[in-house]
C-alpha cells in the first residue's frame, strides 16, 4: 500500500516485530540509511518555481529514501515546453497572412479560366483550389507551395467531362488521386535526379512566357482604361517595395485599382466577369458512376495521364522552389501528398488539380516560406467566394493582369539569355533549353516540354559520351601478338563503334584487348565483344580480353555468349 506521502513503506522485518532487533550490517556506513529504521514523516515534494529541477523528477529526501511524485504536469506546462512554431512568430505570421490573401484573390480568374477549359461550371474549379490548397498544406512536401486547380489538368480531363458528364469527371480525379499514391510510394520522385539544369532552365523561361501569354486575352479588345490600369498597378508594385516591405505590393495595387474603378464608376472588366462565384459550401459526396469494369475503363487512362501531368508539374515546381528558398522538400511526401489532396478535391466536386507555378512564384515572392500561407490562400479563396463574392467580383481584371505580368518578368531567367552567357555555355546545353522552350510554347503543356528536353539532352549526351572511347594497339616486336588498350565507357552508343577499330585481317594470331581503363555498362558491349572474338575466330585468332573490373567482369561472365542464342 502506499501511504497518501506518496512515500513507499518497506515491509518491516520479523526480527523487529519480535524485539530481538540485531545489529546493522558492518557493510553499512553511518551515513547509509538502515534499513530496519523507519523514516520520519516527509510532505510530499512541491516543486518551487525557482527551482531548476523540473516538475516531473522525483526528488530524494534528506534521510536518503525516495520520494514519489504521483501528480504529473498540467497540459498547458507540457504545451509551454514544445518548441514554438516558426509562423506564430508576429513577424513571420504577417508575411504568410497577407501572402495567403494575394494568392487566394490570383486562385479566382485562374480557377474560373480552368474551369471554362474542362467545360464545367465555375464553381467546380473554385471548389478544387480551396480544397486543393487547405489540404496539400498538411499533407505535401513542399511548404510554402500552392496547389489548385491547373490547366494541364483541365485539359486532360476535358475530354471526359464533355463525352460523360461531371460525375465520370470527379470518378476520374480520383482514381488519379489513388495512382499519385501508388507512384509516389513507388519513388517516381526520384526521376527528377534525371532532369537536367538546361531543362530546368527551359521549364522556368518557358513558364514566365506562358504567363505573360496567358494575360494577352484580358489585353485584347477591351476599354481604353484597362490599359493605364495596368500600367499603374505595374508601377505601384515596383516602386512600393522601395518605400516599405510592409505589406505585399500586388496586394495594395489590388485594393487601390478596386477603390479607383468602383469609386469613378470606370466600366472595365472584372472578376465577376469571368463567371458567377459560388454562394454555399460543397457538398460532400462520392460520384454517381456505375461501379463497374466498363466504368473504369473509360476513366482509367484519363486518370493515369492526369496523374502523371500532375506529379511532373508539382515536382518540378517544388524543385523550382527549393532552388530559390535554398531549402529543400521532401519529393515523395509530395506525389502523395497530391494523391490525397486530389482524393479529397473529387469527395467534395472539384475538378482536381496540382500545383501552381504561377501563384506559388507569387507566394513565395512576397516572402512566404511555410505551410500557413499554403493554407490561408485556400481557406482565404473560400471566403472570398462564399463571403464577400459581391465585393470580389468588383475587382478589375486589370489589377490582376498587372500582378501576372510582374510575376512572369521576374519568373524568367534573363541571365540565361545574356549574350556572355551563350557565348560560354556548350552548345548542346543552349539546344535543350531552347528546345524544350518551343515544345511548352508550342503546345502550351509544360509536361510534354520537360519531357522532350530531357530525351533530347540524354540523346546529346549520350552522343558526347560515345566518342570518348579510344583504342589505342601496341604490336609485339616478335611479331606474334597485339594489345588492344581501350578506354573509356563503353555502352549501347559506343559500343556500335567498338567493333570496327580493330584490324582483324593484318592482325597476328594472339590479341590482347586490355580493358582495365574502361567499364561495361550494358548488354550492348558484351555483345560487342562477343562480336569482335567472334570475328578473329573465324580467321583462326585467339582473343584474350583482361583488365575488367568487378562489375564489368561479373556482366561480362554471365552475359558472354548467351546473346545471340549459343556459346
Amino acid at each position: 500500500m502506499v501511504p497518501l506521502s506518496g512515500r513507499v513503506r518497506a515491509p518491516v522485518p520479523a526480527a523487529v516485530v519480535s524485539g530481538s532487533m540485531t545489529p546493522p550490517p558492518e557493510h553499512l556506513s553511518p551515513t547509509t540509511p538502515c534499513p530496519y529504521r523507519r523514516a520520519p514523516r516527509v510532505q510530499p515534494f512541491r516543486p518551487r518555481a525557482s527551482s531548476s529541477r523540473g516538475p516531473d523528477r522525483p526528488r530524494p529526501s534528506t534521510t536518503g529514501h525516495l520520494v514519489l511524485q504521483t501528480s504529473l504536469p498540467s497540459l498547458p506546462a507540457r504545451l509551454r515546453g514544445l518548441p514554438r512554431p516558426v509562423w506564430l512568430t508576429p513577424k513571420v505570421f504577417r508575411v504568410e497572412v497577407l501572402a495567403g490573401l494575394v494568392v487566394g484573390l490570383a486562385l479566382i480568374p485562374e480557377a474560373i479560366s480552368f474551369s471554362v477549359i474542362a467545360g464545367v461550371d465555375p464553381k467546380v474549379g473554385l471548389f478544387a483550389a480551396c480544397t486543393m490548397a487547405m489540404v496539400i498544406a498538411f499533407v505535401g512536401g513542399r511548404p510554402a507551395m500552392i496547389s489548385a486547380s491547373t490547366g494541364a489538368v483541365a485539359l486532360v480531363v476535358a475530354p471526359v467531362a464533355r463525352q460523360y458528364g461531371l460525375s465520370h469527371l470527379i470518378a476520374t480525379v480520383m482514381l488519379a488521386g489513388v495512382f499519385q499514391i501508388v507512384l509516389g510510394s513507388l519513388g517516381v520522385a526520384k526521376l527528377m535526379r534525371f532532369v537536367p539544369r538546361s531543362v530546368m532552365v527551359g521549364f522556368v523561361n518557358a513558364l514566365g512566357i506562358l504567363l505573360f501569354t496567358a494575360q494577352i486575352p484580358n489585353l485584347h479588345d477591351v476599354p481604353w482604361a484597362v490599359y493605364p490600369l495596368v500600367v499603374a498597378g505595374l508601377a505601384m508594385m515596383v516602386f512600393l517595395p522601395r518605400i516599405t516591405k510592409a505589406v505585399p505590393a500586388p496586394l495594395v495595387a489590388i485594393v487601390i485599382l478596386t477603390v479607383i474603378t468602383t469609386a469613378a464608376g470606370i466600366a472595365v472588366p472584372t472578376v465577376g466577369d469571368k463567371g458567377k462565384l459560388p454562394s454555399s459550401l460543397p457538398v460532400p459526396g462520392l460520384p454517381d458512376v456505375p461501379f463497374s469494369l466498363h466504368t473504369l475503363t473509360v476513366i482509367a487512362p484519363y486518370a493515369l495521364a492526369m496523374a502523371l501531368v500532375g506529379l511532373m508539374e508539382s515536382l518540378m515546381t517544388a524543385k523550382l522552389v527549393d532552388e530559390i528558398t535554398d531549402t529543400r522538400s521532401n519529393k515523395t511526401r509530395e506525389s502523395i501528398g497530391q494523391g490525397i489532396a486530389n482524393i479529397v478535391t473529387g469527395f467534395f466536386g472539384g475538378m482536381g488539380g496540382c500545383a501552381m507555378i504561377g501563384q506559388t512564384m507569387i507566394n513565395v515572392k512576397n516572402g512566404a516560406r511555410t505551410r500557413l500561407s499554403t493554407f490561408l490562400a485556400g481557406f482565404f479563396l473560400l471566403i472570398l467566394c462564399i463571403v464577400l463574392g459581391p465585393v470580389v467580383s468588383d475587382i478589375p481584371m486589370a489589377a490582376l493582369v498587372a500582378v501576372m505580368v510582374l510575376v512572369s518578368v521576374g519568373t524568367f531567367d534573363w541571365h540565361s539569355v545574356r549574350p556572355a552567357t551563350v557565348r560560354r555555355m556548350p552548345v548542346g546545353e543552349t539546344a535543350v533549353m531552347v528546345i524544350t522552350v518551343a515544345v511548352v510554347v508550342a503546345t502550351g503543356n509544360l509536361s510534354i516540354g520537360v519531357v522532350v528536353g530531357s530525351v533530347t539532352a540524354m540523346v546529346i549526351f549520350a552522343r558526347r559520351v560515345a566518342h570518348l572511347v579510344n583504342v589505342t594497339s601496341v604490336g609485339d616486336p616478335e611479331g606474334d601478338s597485339v594489345v588492344y588498350a581501350v578506354t573509356g565507357a563503353l555502352f549501347f552508343a559506343s559500343s556500335n563503334d567498338l567493333v570496327n577499330r580493330f584490324d582483324y585481317a593484318g592482325d597476328p594470331g594472339t590479341v590482347v584487348i586490355d580493358l582495365t581503363d574502361a567499364h561495361v555498362w550494358d548488354a550492348s558491349s558484351v555483345a560487342a565483344l562477343d562480336a569482335i572474338t567472334a570475328k578473329y575466330a573465324d580467321r583462326g585468332k585467339s582473343v584474350e580480353i583482361i583488365g575488367l573490373n568487378t562489375e564489368s567482369a561479373k556482366m561480362h561472365s554471365s552475359l558472354s555468349g548467351e546473346l545471340t542464342g549459343g556459346k
